[in-house]
C-alpha cells in the first residue's frame, strides 16, 4: 500500500479504556486474581459511559487481555489466576465511546520485581515513545516502524543487553473498527507503505522479551507465550496524526 489513510483523530474509547488501567494497576496486587482485574477494568470502561471493546471480540470472554510473566499478549483473565510479588503483569484494553475505538497496554510489576524486568518493561515503553514521537505528517508507515526498532536497540545499548522484538505481532489503525488496515511491524526499513496524513490514528504496541522473538499460542486459541519462558513486556498509545505534532488518545490520568 502506498496511499494516506485518515480517521478522525477523536479521543473515543481512549479516555475510558485510560482509566480502566489505571484502576487496575490500582487493584492488582499478590492475592487478586486476573479475573477480578477483569471485573475492575468492565466496571470502569461502563461508568465512563463507554463500552469494553474486547469482550466478545471474536469470542474474546474478557474485557482486558492479562498476560503475566512469560505471556506476551491476548491472556485470558481466570480467577484461577492469582497475583503474585515478583510477577510481571500487562494488561491491554479497549473501549470504544460515541463509535470511536481506543486501544492501550501497560506492563506493570507486582510488589518489587527483579531489575532484568523493570528494565525489560522501561525498553518497551522507550520503543513506544520513540515510535510516537514518528507519528509525523508525510512519514511513511514504516518511519514509524523503524523508529520503534530504534528504539529497542537505544534501550539495547542503556541497558547492556539484547530485547526480543516479538515476530509476527504489532500495531495496527484503528478508529470505527479496533483493527483495521494497515498493520504496523514493529521492526523494519524506513520509507514504506502508507503515507501519515493529519488524522491518520494507529495503535502503537511494541511487545519485547528478555530472550526470544518466537511465541506459540496456547490450547485455549488466544494466550500468546514465549517459546523460552522469557518474561515479555507490552506497551500501547493510540496516537493520532494531527499539524502540532502526535497526539496520544489514551493518556491515563495521573
Amino acid at each position: 500500500m502506498s496511499g494516506a489513510w485518515s480517521q478522525a483523530a477523536l479521543p473515543g474509547g481512549g479516555g475510558a479504556g485510560a482509566g480502566a488501567l489505571v484502576a487496575v494497576r490500582a487493584a492488582a496486587k499478590p492475592g487478586v486474581s486476573t479475573l477480578e482485574l477483569d471485573e475492575v477494568a468492565e466496571q470502569t470502561i461502563r461508568d465512563a459511559g463507554a463500552v469494553p471493546s474486547f469482550k466478545g471480540y471474536h469470542g474474546f470472554p474478557g474485557s482486558i487481555c492479562s498476560s503475566v510473566n512469560d505471556r506476551v499478549v491476548h491472556g485470558i483473565p481466570s480467577a484461577q489466576e492469582i497475583l503474585t510479588e515478583g510477577d510481571l503483569v500487562s494488561i491491554d484494553c479497549g473501549a470504544i465511546l460515541d463509535g470511536w475505538h481506543g486501544d492501550s497496554a501497560w506492563t506493570f510489576g507486582i510488589g518489587d520485581i527483579i531489575e532484568a524486568d523493570r528494565l525489560l518493561s522501561e525498553a518497551t515503553k522507550l520503543s513506544m515513545e520513540a515510535g510516537i514521537a514518528a507519528m509525523l505528517p508525510d512519514n511513511r508507515l514504516t518511519d514509524v516502524s523503524h523508529a520503534i526498532e530504534l528504539g529497542t536497540r537505544a534501550a539495547e545499548q542503556a541497558h547492556g543487553r539484547k530485547y526480543g522484538i516479538v515476530d509476527g505481532y504489532g500495531g495496527h489503525a484503528i478508529g470505527r473498527e479496533m483493527h483495521m488496515d494497515p498493520f504496523l511491524p514493529n521492526e523494519g526499513a524506513p520509507g514504506k507503505g502508507p503515507r501519515l496524513v493529519v488524522g491518520s490514528v494507529l495503535a502503537i504496541e511494541p511487545m519485547l522479551t528478555l530472550g526470544t522473538t518466537q511465541t506459540e499460542t496456547l490450547e485455549d486459541d488466544w494466550t500468546v507465550v514465549t517459546t523460552d519462558g522469557s518474561r515479555a513486556a507490552h506497551w500501547e498509545h493510540s496516537v493520532a496524526v494531527t499539524e502540532d505534532g502526535p497526539r496520544i488518545l489514551t493518556l491515563r490520568p495521573e
